[in-house]
């Protein structure tokens, strides 16, 4: 019997987790974050980067496909031994810790400062944290059965920026290339981060029950959310200037302050409450990896205690540290510096490592 047979992903879900992970809180701010290195350009950054992150996703899924039952820390383990396989199971467990809180800290700002300015952040925590718990407590099955109603009731969100395309200048993109070769592959580094999500396939992949398809399900999530990044990134480009986008932190939210429907107003404020669902898939399946990292590295089948622990910690934090929007970005970067390292780096020594392991190992068995 298999190990998580009754603890499975369906193809659909694989893709979804990975999809929404990804799409998160990058979609709020990439376009400004394009245009102050490759101008409108920056969209040719996106479609480089997903290249690059798909290369990347299907080594990880190379490695799995070597040991399909097990996951990240358990291979780890089996790879370099108990204790130097525990000690990288550790910071595994700290980048994903990191990750889920750089989003909910991210996500309290972000609501505080388009929706309740006057609220107290800790309230906000407190209501973000018990869905989150809730979700994550009945583990990889119940999340993925989230991420399709995330996704289903997310469908109309794209068809909504399309009303900015009413007041637009399409030759803010022309001509193609006009910020030269440089700024646009040194734009790649700062797009690649907001692929970030794919490397949780190490956690999905002993969960898939169709293994054979997780190639492909990992390069539809990492194609789908490319065409999200770019058909934003676009419409942002067209809808202000080169000049303008650069003064919104989040210009995807502005762009949505300047739709006027005759029977809706502050259409913001509506798309970043139905966006919630779509920020939570972000931090809940980082927080289930990091958690379940723990209960695995103490012997422990349940990961509830652990989620109880962090979120504890949450709460608690709360109360005395509300980051300003200097400290949101800083927090950002350093989880984007750390994510180059553990979703790009990591995993192509791991491959590499693999091809020397195995034939030392086979040669000891026999």
């Amino acid at each position: 019997m298999k190990k998580y047979t009754f603890n499975q992903l369906s193809l659909i879900q694989y893709i979804l987790i990975i999809f929404e992970t990804q799409v998160g809180i990058g979609i709020l701010s990439i376009p400004r974050d394009l245009a102050i290195t490759a101008g409108t350009d920056g969209w040719i950054s996106i479609v480089l980067g997903s290249i690059l992150s798909t290369l990347v996703s299907l080594v990880v899924i190379r490695i799995m496909n070597k040991n399909p039952e097990s996951t990240l820390f358990e291979l780890l383990s089996h790879y370099f031994g108990t204790m130097v396989g525990k000690s990288i199971s550790v910071l595994w467990i700290l980048y994903t810790a990191y990750a889920a809180s750089v989003v909910l800290f991210s996500t309290v700002y972000i609501v505080k400062l388009w929706i309740v300015p006057d609220i107290q952040a800790f309230i906000l925590m407190i209501l973000f944290i018990i869905p989150i718990y809730i979700i994550t407590k009945h583990g990889i099955r119940v999340i993925g059965l989230f991420a399709e109603l995330v996704f289903t009731i997310s469908l109309w969100m794209p068809f909504l920026l399309l009303f900015a395309l009413k007041d637009t200048h399409w030759l803010f993109l022309l001509p193609i290339g006009k910020e030269g070769l440089m700024p646009i592959l040194s734009t790649v580094k700062p797009t690649i981060l907001s692929f970030l999500g794919f490397e949780l396939a190490f956690m999905l992949f002993p969960f898939l029950k169709d293994k054979k398809s997780a190639s492909k399900g990992i390069i539809i999530g990492n194609s789908l959310s490319m065409i999200v990044f770019v058909i934003v990134t676009v419409i942002c480009f067209v809808r202000f200037s080169p000049d303008e986008i650069k003064d919104y932190a989040y210009p995807t939210l502005s762009l949505l302050k300047l739709i006027q429907l005759p029977f809706l107003e502050r259409l913001e404020i509506i798309f970043l409450s139905v966006y919630l669902f779509t920020l939570f898939m972000t931090i809940i399946p980082y927080l289930y990896t990091a958690v379940l990292g723990a209960s695995k590295l103490v012997g422990k089948q349940d990961h509830r205690n652990m989620l109880r622990i962090v979120v504890c910690l949450w709460l608690c934090s709360s109360f005395f540290f509300v980051p300003s929007s200097s400290q949101i970005n800083q927090m950002g970067k350093s989880w984007g510096m750390a994510g180059t390292y553990f979703a790009y780096v990591f995993p192509v020594f791991l491959w590499i490592y693999g091809w020397f392991f195995h034939p030392t190992r086979k040669a000891q068995k026999q």
